[in-house]
């Protein structure tokens, strides 16, 4: 008899006592998440089970940057502690850079000052016994079938010993000029084991970006005098690396709400910046984060402020900026990115912002890093026109508002790509109403983030926004993740009101940062959140082929009102204003929430007192764009 079963009783009273038990059954949920709620570590109101468990370890990373070779060397010592109930056979070992060796996988062309010979280790042990591994034939992410499985609740010792080359043609890491690098994703890791997946084997294609755990950093970086290394995490030894009166003034910046010049153009060329030791080596220190990286230079100049990003604790976070001086828009980042960090911890999200440093590097990539970022110059290279700073801001904006999604949520980007760049575009678009005004940061929001998508008819266009990121090509992947998923955001926000929605979010940070959330987290803690049942929503947002076009159907005058029929052609449920322009030019508008489509996602009809003759009715979605906005508009 079925009921007598044990199992299946109690995973019966879990689901039916659970407050998110209708918001989980009417979302599709892969099987292996569905496993993970039986098993305890996720839970249906979307707080993590009482099972939950992650996996991390602290990395002890000492590194040497060889100026005239263009090597990386390294030695780390890794204390890996097994979490999960599972005893590991093997360690999963990711090692993103070897996306530059020709036969690795990736997603598009690249010239031949791409390739290197990728990564070499040297020794590798655990728990002291000497393993031989071929790293000549590894990938991005590599096996190693360990002597003695590591059992729960237990913890190996790792002793790994590597080099590899920095590429000359540099992206998100390598060569920015002979004697600038910018070195991420510089050693070799253990991969994440989660509860949902196990081993995350998905290679790096430098199309999706990353997953990785928390971890406890210690990182020495050893260069030639005159460099300087810019880092995540707090610099520990100023004293033994700058000369007095920099150490000085980089130490006054950390309180300062002016922007301190720490080292300026000549200052740097005429050697004054570093002790004149033959190698310096700097060390840094970050606890219970997803990565760490840094970037060198002889010639870059040094700007530093710091942020108030906590005023009842009274907590500062450092602001600084390494730029080539010619970069006329880097002049202004550090100032910037102090701006950032205080809106971002007092407005959207309205979370302190949780790290004690952000340092803005000039390079190529437009990339985040955890308190670092790697932007392109807008002035030098012309970009987008005559944008201009404006451009500029925007960019460090996006890539500083990543500092909380991914690297403070811990969301899995290569799987789920819109839990952190949705987020990112949609607080880069908040944050730019606060900076140039609502119209000028809508017309930036359509232009970069909405136009391409909705402009384009094709299939890809509208792939559920739910689709995994490793599963989608051309420009799927980029709308999923940016445009669509931010709509969805603000979609929400504007029918649960400011002050709802904020509450939402925040008990979903509060509920998963530092952890590892997966959508349906998100989606319940939404719902647990707001104390609503947003299954409808998340339904029509994120498992559906919708898109955005609203049409007036019809328009019927009949006993003393007119009738607007409008019609969701695309499906969305979008906000909107209904604009009436009356015979006597007389305007009114009437704004709709997206909560109007909940019982009917087709079509709506809105009533009109007939009083006054109308001449014209337009329906406005703003930032939704509208795919044939032709028939938004109504005219007598």
């Amino acid at each position: 008899n079925i009921f007598m079963n044990k199992n299946f009783i109690s995973t019966t009273i879990l689901l039916f006592i659970s407050a998110g038990f209708l918001n989980a059954q009417q979302l599709y949920m892969p099987r292996n998440i569905t496993k993970a709620i039986e098993n305890g570590t996720r839970s249906l109101d979307g707080s993590p089970g009482q099972n939950y468990w992650q996996n991390g370890g602290k990395y002890d990373i000492s590194e040497t940057v060889n100026p005239e070779t263009k090597i990386v060397s390294g030695v780390e010592k890794i204390v890996y502690t097994n979490n999960s109930p599972d005893t590991l056979k093997f360690l999963a070992i990711r090692f993103v850079n070897n996306v530059h060796k020709p036969a690795a996988p990736r997603g598009g062309y690249m010239g031949d000052n791409f390739f290197t010979t990728g990564l070499d280790i040297t020794s590798f042990s655990v728990n002291d016994e000497q393993y031989d591994v071929d790293s000549k034939n590894w990938g991005t992410v590599a096996s190693v079938r360990l002597k003695q499985p590591l059992l729960p609740h237990s913890s190996a010792n790792l002793n790994i010993a590597w080099n590899y080359p920095l590429s000359k043609q540099d992206g998100r890491e390598g060569q920015i000029d002979s004697t600038t690098f910018y070195v991420a994703y510089s050693y070799p890791r253990i991969s994440v084991y989660d509860d949902y997946n196990g081993w995350d084997f998905i290679p790096h294609t430098l199309r999706q970006e990353f997953y990785n755990d928390f971890n406890d950093y210690q990182l020495s970086v050893k260069v030639p005098k005159d460099y300087v290394v810019w880092a995540t995490g707090d610099l520990l030894n100023a004293d033994e690396v700058l000369q007095p009166a920099i150490a000085k003034r980089l130490k006054e910046s950390y309180t300062s709400n002016d922007v301190i010049h720490i080292a300026d153009f000549n200052e740097m060329m005429q050697h004054k910046v570093t002790l004149q030791n033959e190698w310096n080596t700097w060390k840094f220190s970050a606890d219970h984060i997803t990565d760490v990286c840094y970037a060198v230079s002889k010639n870059y100049v040094w700007d530093a402020t710091s942020a108030l990003v906590d005023a009842n604790a009274n907590r500062r976070s450092s602001v600084q900026a390494a730029y080539n001086d010619t970069a006329k828009d880097f002049h202004h980042y550090a100032k910037w990115a102090q701006h950032s960090l205080e809106y971002f911890s007092k407005e959207w999200p309205g979370v302190s912002f949780p790290f004690p440093k952000m340092t803005s590097f000039q390079g190529h990539a437009d990339m985040e890093y955890p308190m670092m970022v790697n932007d392109a110059t807008v002035s030098s290279s012309g970009r987008f026109g005559n944008r201009g700073f404006k451009f500029a801001q925007m960019v460090q904006d996006h890539e500083i508002a990543h500092s909380y999604f991914p690297f403070y949520m811990g969301t899995n980007e290569t799987r789920y790509a819109f839990m952190d760049e949705g987020w990112a575009t949609t607080f880069e678009y908040l944050i730019g109403i606060e900076e140039n005004g609502k119209p000028d940061a809508d017309s930036t929001y359509k232009m970069f983030r909405i136009s391409r998508y909705i402009h384009d008819a094709s299939a890809e266009e509208d792939m559920p926004i739910i689709t995994m990121s490793t599963q989608e090509s051309g420009a799927a992947y980029g709308n999923n993740s940016y445009g669509k998923a931010s709509l969805s955001y603000l979609a929400l926000k504007d029918m649960l009101g400011d002050a709802t929605f904020k509450k939402a979010l925040h008990h979903y940070m509060d509920e998963w940062h530092g952890k590892h959330p997966i959508p349906w987290d998100y989606f319940n803690c939404m719902s647990t959140g707001s104390g609503q049942n947003l299954n409808w929503f998340f339904k029509n947002w994120f498992f559906s082929n919708n898109y955005i076009d609203l049409r007036i159907d019809t328009i019927r005058k009949e006993k003393g009102f007119y009738t607007i029929n409008v019609k969701n052609v695309g499906g969305f449920a979008i906000p909107f204003d209904i604009k009436i322009v009356y015979s006597d030019g007389q305007i009114s508008s009437l704004h709709e929430t997206p909560a109007i489509w909940k019982n009917n996602e087709k079509e709506q009809l809105f009533k009109i007192s007939a009083k006054k003759i109308i001449k014209s009715v337009e329906v406005d979605g703003g930032i939704f764009m509208d795919y044939t906005p032709g028939d938004n508009i109504w005219k007598q």
